[in-house]
């Protein structure tokens, strides 16, 4: 018998509900981060760039969305076994990033310390864009990590895993999982909304942060 224990769980599903309507709303975040960082252009060329929004959290125009990722946070965390009873859930932080129409776009392997869920809504993406890489959050198997049979099918060896979404696509995962963006070659433009989630105790009241 096989027993898997502390797994680690990336949610996935389609939903195009918000998808026009909160690519419009982007724009101007992505025209004003484009704007921001023509300091770092080589010449006219954004290559290499990512453009960063401001922080979206509180723009009404995001309410019903942050609302919907708070309840799928809820029921992730639930499902996952979490006692929530003395917390609430809040949205810490939400942005919308660009890459690079000049190519070269990428983030390096990170994790968000100061939370419990993180997830992506992708706006604009196609098999041709970059894409979230996830990477074992394991350290005791990556310091002895063996030769893999195979990397093109997902195993117990596996120690990375890359996936292609479409516009639409949400993903939700633990913060604590590593992820990173692949390099970017600038050929279809790659935009996604970033979102992180918190759970703080009751009797914590944090006004920076937005709770529903």
């Amino acid at each position: 018998m096989k027993l898997n224990f502390f797994s680690s769980s990336v949610y996935h599903f389609e939903n195009d509900t918000f998808l026009k309507n909160l690519d419009i709303i982007c724009n101007p975040y992505i025209d004003k981060a484009i704007e921001k960082n023509k300091i770092n252009f080589i010449g006219d060329s954004d290559i290499g760039l990512v453009h960063h929004s401001e922080p979206l959290i509180n723009d009404n125009n995001f309410l019903n969305f942050s609302k919907f990722i708070l309840d799928k946070s809820y029921f992730i965390l639930d499902e996952q076994g979490y006692d929530l009873k003395d917390y609430n859930l809040m949205v810490s932080e939400l942005w919308v990033q660009q890459f690079a129409k000049s190519g070269g776009g990428h983030h390096e392997s990170h994790i968000h310390w100061n939370g419990h869920i993180s997830g992506f809504y992708f706006l604009k993406c196609s098999d041709n864009t970059s894409y979230p890489i996830f990477h074992d959050p394991r350290p005791g198997k990556l310091m002895n990590q063996l030769p893999e049979k195979d990397k093109n099918n997902l195993t117990d060896a596996s120690e990375l895993v890359h996936f292609k979404p479409k516009p639409g696509t949400f993903l939700f995962f633990n913060s604590y999982l590593n992820h990173q963006f692949a390099f970017d070659l600038g050929k279809d433009l790659f935009r996604f909304i970033h979102f992180n989630i918190r759970a703080f105790p009751k009797n914590i009241n944090n006004s920076n942060d937005r709770n529903y």
